[in-house]
């Protein structure tokens, strides 16, 4: 074929499920925006007019309606240029997941995911029905007719087809089949969260595949947090024949995120531009980019006030708090300082201005005392380490930093236990007990906090406390958001390091220099969380072996010998404990607040892995392993 040049554009949008004045406006501007650069076809992301996370209200008919009259709107913006949107349709009692083509204010028909996502925190078989491969058939909506399916379409004489997110993932993938049908363009409408490295299984499933069936790819996903635990990062890959053409800055703060490039279709393309992808990925940057976007979305999208903290001086709430202040960096960098504290919706106009006459370090610093208040709340069990830990990083990163004691109030507590029971209570006899109650009691007052300045709580438990509930339920698990907890505390202890030594949070440095305590039994005990549980290495080993790798019991032991973590009793005794606490605490992890999807896989049961609350307890399975 003659060679023909088409302007292509792919563009992130961060959606809101069921927010239609926002979804609607970020696709708008991004037609607006294309139209500006001649584009011929723009991408769009996948669901991306109800936003992704609808969850079971897919399966309400009046949203397939709704969703509908609203893809007519979008048709309308689209004059002279291509669209392709994410949108569910119905047909019977099915609900197919598609990407709808508009051209030149004309829809000229929706392809249907054939593969859907049904692992991890993926649901879609519950919702969507998958399209069968070569099939095309019809439907009607509000009295008119469209064509659906396994469809080719054509663009200046370019053939282009769909991949769905999970349609790529899969060996059978429709890009197969495409190349036979004379298909030299592949759209991939995604939603595809965030994970540790992920970003780099996605640049070799384009790239590679553009090389494979000698096409030009496009891949357009969501960004932001759509929906409270899952984040995007909102990736636009371009490529053609295994040359990487365009890549975007990823969790980035903005609504609309388009890229652009003017690719050759023939017979032997010119490939004007191409970019150098240099992995490996650093996994501290990436983390602390989705959780500052992640605290930043759920924050504006909540309309909460910011953020109160419990601040213990501890790994975990630190990093909690870097967390916050990397937010607001991070917000300035990517908007500029107008822009990010307009779209904050916090402060008025006046403060606006303010905001803007100071240097970057002052309004990083001031932003943050608006927007993060801690406590530090101490009892006779706790150490000036933690205290000055927690004093000098709240003071170095500018948060509000409040401190009181709870020794009063944790005595009330007892005394009246003391009292009914008709004895006193004792470390010997009732260690967990008087350790709870000193977590627990700090709970009401920092509610209080939350209550009075509109804010969200942050809960600071981690994945590997989850593990095996080493957490106080309505203590340091209280919270409205738990940012952390799907990272384990082995990468969270490496992280403060690398935030103090990389990203400059020099207030880190107490905290880096402490064992990890809970610091509620008496000083002279010296409790650390290793003491109490295991190594924090070998705990993580455990958990993903068995969760993760999916290995029973007795293989897990064989492989930690193997390895030679231990010896064989060591182990026995440290698989002992983790399989009878992860047992005996599912219930926590039922109770946990809404956290943040950051690795490969979490221990959420609502969105990752579900375990019944009343078992065995491995009772079987440990005793075959003593036996060893």
């Amino acid at each position: 074929m003659k060679e023909t040049r088409l302007t292509l554009a792919g563009a992130a949008l961060n959606q809101t499920p069921l927010d239609w004045d926002n979804n609607l406006q970020n696709i708008k501007d991004a037609i607006t925006e294309a139209i500006t650069h001649n584009v011929d076809i723009l991408l769009l992301p996948e669901l991306c007019i109800t936003g992704y996370g609808c969850e079971d209200l897919f399966l309400s008919p009046w949203l397939g309606e709704e969703a509908f009259r609203k893809l007519l709107l979008v048709k309308e913006w689209c004059a002279d240029i291509t669209v392709c949107v994410g949108v569910h349709v119905w047909i019977g009692a099915q609900v197919y997941n598609t990407a709808c083509v508009i051209k030149n204010k004309e829809i000229i028909g929706f392809t249907a995911k054939q593969f859907l996502a049904k692992d991890g925190i993926h649901y879609e078989p519950r919702w969507f029905t998958e399209w069968p491969a070569n099939q095309v058939g019809e439907f009607e909506m509000l009295g008119q007719k469209y064509k659906i399916g396994d469809l080719i379409y054509e663009e200046q004489g370019v053939k282009y087809a769909f991949e769905i997110c999970e349609d790529a993932w899969r060996p059978n993938r429709p890009a197969e089949r495409h190349m036979a049908k004379g298909v030299q363009l592949i759209l991939n409408p995604s939603a595809s969260h965030f994970a540790l490295s992920k970003t780099d299984l996605r640049y070799r499933l384009v790239v590679e595949a553009s090389k494979k069936y000698q096409c030009t790819y496009v891949y357009a996903n969501l960004l932001g947090n759509e929906a409270g635990k899952v984040i995007y990062d909102g990736e636009v890959l371009i490529a053609q024949n295994g040359h990487l053409i365009k890549r975007n800055e990823l969790l980035c703060f903005k609504n609309v995120d388009l890229e652009v490039s003017e690719v050759s279709f023939g017979e032997n393309p010119t490939i004007a531009e191409t970019i150098t992808y240099l992995p490996p990925i650093d996994e501290n940057k990436e983390v602390m980019a989705a959780l500052s976007l992640g605290l930043f979305d759920y924050m504006r999208k909540s309309h909460s006030r910011g953020f109160v903290l419990s601040l213990s001086g501890g790994a975990d709430s630190s990093l909690c708090a870097v967390a916050v202040a990397e937010m607001v960096r991070r917000g300035i960098e990517s908007l500029g300082v107008v822009t990010f504290v307009a779209k904050t919706q916090l402060f008025p106009l006046k403060d606006v201005a303010y905001f803007d006459t100071l240097s970057e370090d002052q309004v990083a610093r001031e932003l943050v005392g608006r927007l993060l208040t801690c406590a530090y709340q101490g009892t006779v069990n706790s150490s000036d380490d933690t205290y000055n830990s927690a004093k000098e990083l709240a003071a170095s990163i500018g948060a509000v930093f409040y401190s009181w004691t709870i020794d009063e109030q944790v005595k009330g507590y007892t005394s009246i236990i003391e009292s009914a029971l008709n004895r006193p209570l004792t470390w010997a006899e009732d260690d967990v007990t008087l350790q709870n109650i000193q977590a627990r009691v700090r709970a009401p007052s920092i509610w209080m906090l939350a209550n009075i300045k509109g804010a969200l709580l942050l809960a600071t438990s981690n994945r590997s406390e989850a593990a095996v509930g080493y957490a106080t339920m309505d203590g340091d698990t209280a919270g409205s958001i738990s940012p952390i907890a799907g990272i384990d505390k082995s990468f969270i202890r490496q992280l403060l390091v690398w935030c103090q030594t990389e990203l400059g949070y020099e207030g880190l440095q107490y905290v880096n220099n402490l064992q990890p305590s809970a610091e509620l039994r008496p000083a002279k005990e010296a409790q650390t969380d290793e003491k109490d549980l295991m190594p924090y290495d070998i705990l993580n080993q455990i958990e993903r072996l068995a969760f993760y790798d999916r290995f029973a019991p007795d293989e897990v032991y064989d492989k930690l010998l193997e390895a030679g973590v231990a010896d064989g009793e060591t182990i026995k005794g440290w698989l002992t404990k983790f399989y009878s606490l992860w047992s005996r605490n599912q219930w926590k992890r039922e109770r946990y607040a809404p956290a943040f999807h950051l690795d490969d896989y979490s221990l959420d049961p609502r969105s990752w892995l579900r375990f019944p609350i009343l078992s065995g307890g491995f009772r079987d399975e440990l005793k075959q392993i003593g036996e060893k």
